[in-house]
């Protein structure tokens, strides 16, 4: 692990191949650094990560790497499981991929002898993103360029499954709201849907395509954000419009993702840019 200011990066880790895609574990896994996934053409690392800015014993960043899986084809998305814990005896890896086949692979590991994964097939196209529930993890979502999202159980049956009109980009599942998922479509169309009556409930509309991205804020259920365009879009769902509108210099934005700390809590309510 080293400093690199090169490439504005603070840290980097030196790697063996191509990473394609990587992941912080997003839920408490009971140890005091931070569980951290990352994938490339055949594999996935696990690894724990302290930093100084959370413990003034580590100078910089402290990096260890836990386990690597053997994927066999590359990784195209991860998502961790709210049952991955570190202080459980045996410990519990937990996390599922999304794969250039179109297969997603669910693995649990116990870091020592016990190694499985099992696939669950089923989008006949290429998979943008996947979510565990968020309380217990006992069901995966996934969007596809299939014009689907679909709802697994850990066997990799299907409980649900929404036709979209476009290919599915984004999905979330806020811990906040269990039986409402989340779901953004390449059209810039995003759909909350009742998991119950497995209808949508409402619908926001991007003023720009393609979205590339969209996120559900945790610290504030009403936050909604988006990447399409060359534009960063948050919207407060109470009014149903655009709340923000940042307009990028990039050629092509990036995929967003909101912070832990509450966003624009305490500033005066941004004015749309025209």
């Amino acid at each position: 692990m080293k400093q690199d200011s090169s490439r504005n990066a603070t840290y980097t880790v030196d790697c063996e191949d191509y990473v394609h895609v990587v992941e912080f574990n997003p839920f408490d896994s009971g140890d005091v650094g931070s569980l951290i996934a990352y994938g490339g053409n055949n594999y996935v690392v696990i690894g724990t990560c302290r930093f100084q800015e959370e413990d003034t014993e580590v100078e910089g960043i402290q990096y260890e790497t836990l386990r690597t899986f053997h994927h066999g084809i590359r990784v195209d998305a991860i998502a961790w499981s709210p049952e991955t814990r570190l202080d459980a005896l045996p410990p519990q890896i937990r996390f599922c991929t999304a794969a250039a086949d179109r297969k997603l692979r669910l693995f649990t590991s116990d870091l020592q002898d016990k190694n499985e994964y099992k696939i669950f097939d089923g989008h006949s196209d290429y998979i943008n993103d996947l979510v565990f529930a968020p309380k217990e993890g006992q069901d995966i979502a996934s969007v596809s360029d299939d014009h689907t999202c679909r709802v697994w159980d850990l066997e990799g049956n299907q409980k649900a499954y929404f036709v979209l009109r476009s290919p599915g980009m984004s999905v979330c599942w806020h811990p906040e709201e269990a039986f409402k998922l989340m779901v953004a479509e390449k059209n810039g169309t995003i759909r909350f849907y009742d998991l119950i009556t497995q209808q949508a409930i409402l619908s926001l509309q991007c003023e720009q395509t393609p979205l590339m991205s969209a996120h559900w804020c945790l610290r504030n259920t009403l936050k909604i954000g988006a990447v399409a365009g060359n534009d960063w879009l948050i919207w407060d769902i109470t009014r149903s419009r655009i709340w923000a509108q940042v307009v990028m210099v990039q050629e092509c934005a990036v995929p967003l993702t909101f912070p832990a700390a509450p966003l624009l809590s305490d500033r005066p309510t941004p004015t749309l840019l025209e």
